[in-house]
């Protein structure tokens, strides 16, 4: 039986340059035992603990604001920050507070309705307006320093800056520099000290890298005002500098994945996911803490090329299910602090329940969100889900389709390409939304678009959009004709993910899944007649793919005839308040089909 709200808070309750801090004296238990040198002396030794979380994206506590219920899953993870605190209080007081650092690797204000509430519904950026729920959780457990991510910028600069002033500890971007003068527009860096018993202090450096991509997917925010180069080549400019300030230990905390690749294509002459190279190419870096990919890597081992030294990267599970631990020996030998050994591993939050410390800090901030996401908005005919939307026209996804066609015709009325005709895109983000039969609320919509993206209208022709929908249609495996189908195995070819395929409203056309990528595109029409190459389309498509979020061909470069700031999901819930009824027949338009050599799938 799902657990109230009241009853969950309840059970929580009672179960410019870079930043620099002196640290206080460090606990006895922070010196080990050592073997003797020669003469007998032994060396100093230090241990310290770096802490680490990244991807939080506005989970403080472990509840579904779209389901109104405790967060559940299959793998029986829990989330939020709250969980996070009681985690850390534990590894402080195992290792000494004084030995530990506690750090983010980025993505922290949007992803929740809870962020989503204190940047549009009741904003911190208003006149006396509230504390950002992230920044009191956070100041309340002690973080020390958070790298920037990409999701910082979706809804401003104003608001992030607002943001910033509100945290107790830096919002740190070495690559995050000022459009004109190419100078940090955030500090790099952060460095504190740790005081040693009979030794020298400890000095640790923790350099903050964003993603490059944030020029792409917030370029309406960001274009003219930051620019934001590479991972690489930036830390190849800093970790130098903190090492000549005296770092004995330099941790990246980097908001980009691992794996090298990048979802933009050549957009931006840098990589997306370039943890790797940087421990790589960059010498004088110790460990990494990762983000961005929303993976969970305990630990990753990669030699630095110059130096034959190995670099320990790590990734906690997004939305606070994880707790990195970098563990780090240090010995003072010929003068100075030598990294001896980093070793790095994962603690689970469903391991523990929430520090209630931090679940009746924000009490009142969540209860406001869940009486706004339960707001009732209109009534279903029937119920829609996402269930099978990835491989099939799901008339849920239609909707939101369907409402961006009516904005974009409304703002176009009047102009030059009033006459054009409209086409949306739309992606199958979630595989488990649903809009009930009956009662329609905020969080029943916010939960089939997750997403916090605006809309724009691009001009494009037939050609492109034919284009278009062969590059959409790379997301499905190549099966051969009479092959069993397994829908588990059908979708994500070469790791894309649902938000990188779209269906594409107002045309109709069959997608043969067992041709070759690049010739699966069969049977388009427009209006019953084929489609013109040269005709001019209008497509209304999310701020991200306009932008050129997923690297769909000629949607970047095509003319744009208009754009606002207003959220798609408010559009949708203004649209099902309009109306009133959710009613399929008004929507609904089964405009695409798999096929196997011309024969339906399913």
């Amino acid at each position: 039986m799902p657990l109230n709200r009241r009853k969950f808070l309840s059970r929580s309750a009672v179960t410019g340059a870079g930043v620099a801090l002196a640290g206080a004296a460090a606990a006895p238990a922070a010196e080990a035992a050592a073997p003797a040198h020669r003469g007998g002396r032994k060396p100093k030794r230090y241990a310290l603990t770096v802490l680490g979380t990244t991807d939080l994206h506005g989970h403080v506590f472990n509840w579904d604001y779209f389901k109104d219920a405790e967060y559940t899953d299959a793998a029986g993870n829990a989330q939020g920050l709250g969980r996070i605190s009681t985690l850390v209080n534990q590894v402080r007081e195992e290792k000494g507070r004084r030995n530990t650092l506690l750090v983010d690797a980025g993505d922290t204000i949007q992803g929740t309705p809870l962020t989503y509430y204190y940047a549009k519904v009741d904003p911190i950026t208003a006149e006396g307006g509230p504390v950002h729920p992230m920044a009191q959780a956070m100041n309340a457990i002690g973080y020390d320093a958070v790298a920037l991510g990409n999701h910082e910028f979706n809804y401003g600069i104003e608001t992030l800056r607002r943001f910033e002033e509100q945290c107790d500890f830096p919002l740190l971007g070495a690559n995050a520099v000022d459009a004109k003068t190419l100078k940090p527009a955030f500090p790099p860096y952060f460095m504190r000290t740790f005081r040693v018993k009979g030794a020298p202090p400890v000095k640790v450096a923790v350099l903050g890298l964003t993603n490059p991509g944030i020029a792409i997917w917030d370029k309406a925010y960001v274009q003219g005002k930051l620019a934001f180069p590479g991972l690489e080549e930036q830390a190849a400019k800093w970790v130098p500098k903190l090492r000549s300030m005296g770092a004995d230990v330099v941790v990246v905390s980097a908001h980009s994945g691992s794996s090298g690749t990048s979802s933009y294509g050549d957009q931006v002459p840098y990589v997306e996911n370039a943890a790797a190279n940087v421990a790589r190419q960059v010498p004088g870096i110790d460990a990494i803490l990762v983000g961005h990919a929303h993976e969970e890597i305990a630990e990753l081992k990669v030699v630095n090329e110059e130096t034959g030294r190995t670099v320990v990267l790590s990734e906690p599970l997004c939305f606070a299910e994880r707790l990195t631990l970098f563990d780090f020996e240090l010995v003072f030998e010929r003068g100075r602090w030598h990294v001896e050994s980093v070793k790095a591993s994962l603690r689970n939050s469903n391991a523990v329940e929430d520090d209630p410390r931090i679940t009746r800090l924000l009490a009142d901030e969540h209860e406001k969100v869940v009486a706004y996401v339960n707001q009732v908005v209109g009534t279903a005919t029937e119920t829609l889900t996402t269930v099978e939307a990835r491989y099939k026209d799901a008339p849920i996804i239609d909707l939101i389709t369907k409402v961006q066609e009516d904005v974009v015709k409304e703002a176009l009325a009047g102009t030059e390409y009033a006459s054009l005709p409209v086409l949306a895109q739309a992606s199958p983000f979630s595989r488990t939304s649903e809009i009930p039969a009956g009662d329609v609320t905020i969080r029943d919509l916010s939960s089939l678009y997750v997403y916090d993206n605006t809309l724009v209208a691009k001009l494009l022709t037939g050609a492109q959009l034919r284009a278009y929908l062969e590059y959409s249609a790379e997301y499905y495996v190549r099966t051969a004709s009479g092959a069993p189908v397994d829908v588990d195995k059908l979708t994500n070819a070469n790791g894309r993910p649902d938000y990188n395929y779209d269906y594409v409203s107002g045309l109709a056309y069959e997608i043969d899944v067992a041709q070759a990528a690049g010739s699966r595109i069969k049977n388009l029409t427009y209006g019953g007649a084929p489609l013109d190459d040269a005709q001019q389309f209008v497509l209304a498509v999310n701020n991200y793919r306009a932008n050129g979020g997923g690297a769909f061909p000629h949607v970047a470069s095509a003319k744009e005839l208009w754009s606002e700031s207003t959220e798609i999901r408010t559009r949708i819930a203004e649209w099902a308040t309009a109306k009133g009824v959710l009613d399929p027949k008004d929507f609904a338009s089964a405009d695409w089909s798999l096929t196997r050599d011309g024969v339906p799938v399913f």
